[in-house]
């Protein structure tokens, strides 16, 4: 059995569709033996390893500029007018170049990351919903103050088998070894889309995981059921999806999905996605 290959994530930025299809398909096509890559969909939660944005379009760069201080991501601008410090492709983009830029780049994170790790430190996921529009003016510890505190719930898994449950209890349990506070919060599982509503009905749940291609699950429905019970405001529900699924945002949006992870899901996105939904340590 071989082990999954997890592809490096991109997230792109303030491109037109038909240039975000062409870098789609560029990136898929990327040789080996080097990175492979996957770009996000615009609700995915998942953190990207780098971002590739439009260097051309002024609100994309404000979009940057706005990025959190000490983000290890880097970023390659494709276009614009060769005025900013980062990175930067011309149109036509050659793939060839874009290869060699990427790897680079990947290569520059690994090192910041290492660095940040050598320091006992871990580098943030950024907890905010929405892509930050324009720079922070508040006083550093305003939204500190805005937050609730974390859910206190179950995290349920809703899949055709208990696997990736043990393995997500894992994930959480070595992020609490070495904490001081409550203990880890447990995680179960089912495969019946009644017996999800009925668990998130009579304890306490923070965090839904449907695996959209678990047989007999509906998942669009099985949300709108879970977060119309009293009390499931802050349940956040978010789907686990490969890739023959069409994921419809419109849909989602409409039954209360947070958004999506990409099978398969490394760990440190796991990770990166407790940490933003439940507020799990550092």
């Amino acid at each position: 059995m071989h082990a999954p290959r997890y592809p490096f994530t991109i997230r792109l930025v303030g491109f037109a569709p038909a240039e975000c299809a062409q870098l789609e398909n560029l990136l898929a096509q990327a040789p080996l033996p080097g990175p492979s890559y996957f770009c996000l969909h615009d609700d995915s939660l998942q953190e990207p390893d780098l971002y590739i944005a439009n260097g051309g379009n002024s609100a994309t760069l404000a979009r940057l500029a706005c990025l959190p201080p000490g983000a290890l991501q880097p970023v390659l601008l494709i276009g614009g007018d060769g005025a900013s410090s980062r990175r930067t492709l011309p149109r036509p983009v050659d793939p060839a170049s874009l290869y060699e830029a990427l790897a680079e780049l990947l290569d520059s994170r690994v090192q910041a990351l290492a660095a940040l790790a050598a320091r006992g430190e871990r580098c943030l996921p950024e907890r905010r919903r929405r892509p930050r529009l324009s720079p922070d003016t508040e006083a550093p510890d305003y939204y500190q103050r805005l937050r609730q505190g974390p859910p206190d719930g179950a995290v349920l898994i809703i899949d055709k088998g208990g696997a990736f449950r043990d393995h997500v209890a894992r994930v959480v349990s070595n992020t609490f070894a070495n904490t001081v506070g409550p203990p880890t919060r447990p995680v179960e599982w089912t495969d019946s889309s009644r017996a999800a509503v009925r668990l998130c009905d009579e304890t306490p749940v923070s965090l839904v995981m449907i695996n959209t291609c678990a047989s007999g699950i509906e998942p669009y429905s099985l949300s709108s059921a879970i977060k119309s019970q009293e009390g499931a405001g802050r349940t956040a529900v978010l789907f686990l999806v490969g890739q023959s699924f069409k994921y419809d945002s419109l849909r989602a949006r409409d039954a209360g999905v947070r958004g999506l992870l990409d099978k398969p899901v490394a760990d440190r996105h796991l990770l990166a996605t407790f940490q933003k939904l439940l507020a799990l340590p550092h």
